[in-house]
């Protein structure tokens, strides 16, 4: 994990591999001029006030993300100066979004990858800037590189097969910032914890579903819980029999690796409020019976980046001691097809004692989750969350980068709303029309996993909602856009595993510490 300093040198003095500055796009009457923002002036100086005029001769134009590197002249400790741009310049009076610095610091540390220090001379007026800094850039450094540099066996011994892949930026100096204030200090601890917690919850996403399956994810969990104080408790098939999970044992029966459901429990003497979380795991999803055209399960390892984002909340909130209980519910599951599989027409019984019709063994997730979100009612939270990669339908209406936000309750739906917008995670509530309730009639059991095609991610949603407990604040997070990248990395949103909304729980989390739950 890259290190993080809160740096006492100045730009001038600062001895590193690189120093980031921000540049941006002029306004007004200075439009398509080059900007040169607050934190770049001793860079400025040294390049003798000719900066912006040289950046703008290598075709700098202040956009956002747009990293130009140029070599540092004599009055500097650097050897390299990086220009990242912050998009268009605030209006008078108005600071830089946090979300730009954010997406620059990640901009800025991607292009920086196998160096060992890096200063960052963003625009800081707040402790809120120094954490989004830190935050993008912590994000921006990141690299899944666990399968990649091993040795060639045909290779003479003594060498490697290349040089392996490079390593993120090992250390992130932020400049500008008051090292010994108690503000900055916390600020930086918490993006740090965020992160480390964020960049697990990538790998867990990442990594190949033959190493990650229901009993390794929920080892992964136990030790978890071992080193931050969180009560963890795993149940495993035999439990899941007795305890009549029907929707678990009934996605799960058709693999080899048997489900798992784990509860992480993070409490705090001082709490007032509970929140629970609940997420999707299924580990791989070939769609089982009702298999996965070729195409679309190549990155079906990411199907449990629910349950990542949840085991990463809960470890967050226990690393940042927020005065609060939250519990993580960890759906976890292989969906696989087999001799055992469920089929099309079969008939589960659920954790509830309500009977699903499975129409689709390819809507799989709602299965699990029902499971869990009756569970977790039984212990009566404050509010309940669920986070899945749930629907393609959520996709094709809101696109990879934007998650939706459907609820039971309107003003716990807008203030997670606003909360994903505050942390920078892109965000849109949608509703639960009711009247698609009636799609999922079953002539055979209480309910069909399958409704109408149209608008199935509400469907989906909808058919969540009758396990959730009456009285009880809830709302379903479909991450299928953003929880896993397959394009090029942009800002500090890497290629494959993304950690979608893992900064949301977090903050609803705080938020709940501080008595302001929607």
């Amino acid at each position: 994990m890259t290190a993080l300093t809160l740096s006492t040198a100045g730009a001038a003095t600062l001895r590193a591999d690189a120093l980031v500055v921000g540049v941006a796009k002029g306004a007004g009457s200075k439009s398509g001029d080059l900007v040169l923002a607050p934190g770049a002036e001793a860079v400025d100086k040294a390049f003798d006030g000719k900066l912006a005029t040289v950046l703008k001769a290598l075709g700098a134009a202040g956009a956002e993300g747009e990293v130009t590197k140029l070599p540092a002249p004599a009055g500097l400790k650097v050897p390299v100066v990086i220009a990242v741009g912050l998009g268009s310049v605030p209006e008078k009076d108005e600071a830089y979004d946090a979300e730009a610095l954010r997406k620059a610091a990640g901009s800025a540390a991607r292009a920086l990858n196998g160096s060992k220090k890096a200063g960052f001379a963003l625009p800081i007026e707040s402790v809120e800037d120094a954490g989004a800094i830190a935050e993008g850039a912590l994000l921006g450094a990141y690299a899944f590189t666990a399968y990649q540099g091993g040795e060639n066996k045909l290779a003479p011994k003594d060498k490697k097969n290349g040089n392996g892949p490079k390593q993120p930026l090992a250390e992130v100096a932020l400049l500008g910032t008051k090292p010994r204030d108690k503000a900055f200090k916390a600020a930086a601890d918490r993006a740090l914890a965020i992160v480390e917690e964020i960049n697990r919850a990538r790998d867990l996403i990442n990594t190949p579903p033959n190493d990650l399956y229901p009993e390794s994810f929920a080892a992964v969990a136990t030790a978890a819980g071992k080193e931050h104080g969180i009560k963890v408790q795993v149940l495993d098939e035999k439990a899941l029999v007795k305890g009549g999970f029907g929707g678990l044992l009934g996605v799960g029966q058709g693999s080899t690796h048997g489900p798992r459901l784990v509860k992480l429990a993070y409490t705090h003497p001082k709490a007032e409020k509970t929140l629970a979380l609940v997420g999707k795991g299924i580990t791989y999803d070939s769609g089982g019976i009702s298999l996965k055209p070729a195409g679309h399960n190549e990155t079906m390892k990411c199907d449990m980046s629910g349950a990542a984002a949840v085991f990463a909340a809960v470890v967050a909130a226990a690393r940042l001691g927020l005065q609060v209980n939250v519990t993580g519910w960890l759906a976890l599951a292989e969906n696989m097809p087999s001799g055992n599989a469920t089929r099309p027409g079969d008939v589960l019984r659920m954790y509830s004692g309500k009977t699903v019709e499975v129409l689709n063994t390819d809507a799989e997730g709602r299965l699990v989750l029902a499971d869990a979100l009756t569970r977790a009612s039984e212990e009566n939270p404050d509010a309940i969350v669920d986070v899945a990669t749930l629907t393609g339908a959520m996709v094709l209406a809101l696109g990879n980068r934007t998650f939706g936000i459907m609820a039971n309750d309107d003003a716990f739906r807008t203030s997670i709303h606003e909360i994903a917008e505050e942390v920078g995670e892109a965000s849109w509530p949608m509703p639960l029309p009711a009247d698609l309730r009636k799609g999922m009639d079953s002539p055979t059991a209480d309910i069909a996993n399958m409704g109408e095609r149209m608008g199935g991610g509400l469907v989906a949603g909808l058919f969540l909602q009758e396990f959730v407990g009456e009285g009880i604040a809830w709302a379903h997070l479909d991450i299928a856009g953003p929880a896993f990248h397959e394009g090029a990395p942009y800002g500090y949103t890497p290629k494959g595993g993304t950690g979608s909304a893992i900064r949301t729980l977090v903050k609803l989390a705080e938020r709940t510490a501080a008595g302001d739950l929607g």
